[in-house]
């Protein structure tokens, strides 16, 4: 425990250190939400808009932290071999894995507060008291896309891993129904993205937030999978350089 609280400190001092990324993460979903939020251009089936909206960039928030910003840093620190410093401590892998995820949960806590005071002020109305189930479902997804990111960060190339990153976020944003309803893509592809950790956390954030009829347990089980496999994988396959 203290050689993971000793690294997560570490880790936060990074994250505030790289004031330019955190930037990034903070602000970009933020524009995202006021845009779409403020204009009726995206397709949002039988609700409303701002009710489609608020889940959905926070799923989107989630998957840019936790795997795009998380694994292409972690990938340059492999290449500056940083990394390799620490492969001669007695870090485990797994402790990295473990304090890195931690760390991208700590700034999601504040992303994500912000997310939901900008939807209230554009009108976004929660419901429901599922708001503990909520939080779990955050967390899962944190710990689902940050170990999907170190997977690939720890065994590809600093640049190879750079175009992979963006390239997966991509697909899993088309795929996921977090800005487009699922609805509007073909049925096998739909039938298809219900196995993403994209869908699942899109579905129990809506679910959980909205107060939706939708339900929990298959896209719950999804996500619970994807939470702990993911980085499972990531922390026996990560190498130090």
């Amino acid at each position: 425990m203290k050689r993971i609280a000793v690294q997560l400190r570490a880790e936060l001092m990074l994250i505030a250190r790289n004031g330019e990324q955190l930037l990034l993460t903070m602000i970009i979903p933020l524009l995202l939400l006021g845009f779409f939020g403020s204009v009726d251009v995206l397709p949002s089936g039988d609700v409303e808009p701002i009710q489609f909206l608020v889940p959905g960039v926070i799923a989107v928030a989630i998957m840019s932290s936790a795997m795009v910003s998380l694994g292409i840093a972690t990938g340059f620190e492999r290449s500056y071999l940083v990394l390799k410093r620490l492969g001669a401590t007695p870090l485990t892998r797994g402790q990295l894995v473990l304090t890195k995820i931690l760390s991208v949960f700590c700034v999601q806590v504040i992303q994500v507060a912000a997310l939901l005071a900008l939807g209230l002020f554009l009108g976004w109305e929660p419901a429901g008291n599922q708001w503990p189930l909520a939080i779990v479902a955050v967390l899962g997804g944190t710990s689902a896309f940050a170990g999907i990111g170190l997977i690939l960060a720890g065994r590809l190339r600093a640049e190879i891993n750079l175009a992979a990153q963006n390239g997966l976020y991509l697909l899993l944003l088309l795929l996921g129904g977090m800005v487009i309803p699922r609805d509007s893509l073909p049925s096998a592809a739909s039938t298809a993205a219900q196995v993403l950790p994209s869908t699942a956390l899109a579905d129990l954030l809506r679910t959980t937030l909205n107060g939706d009829s939708g339900a929990l347990l298959v896209p719950g089980a999804v996500l619970c999978a994807w939470a702990i496999l993911a980085p499972a994988i990531a922390a026996k396959r990560f190498r130090w350089s």
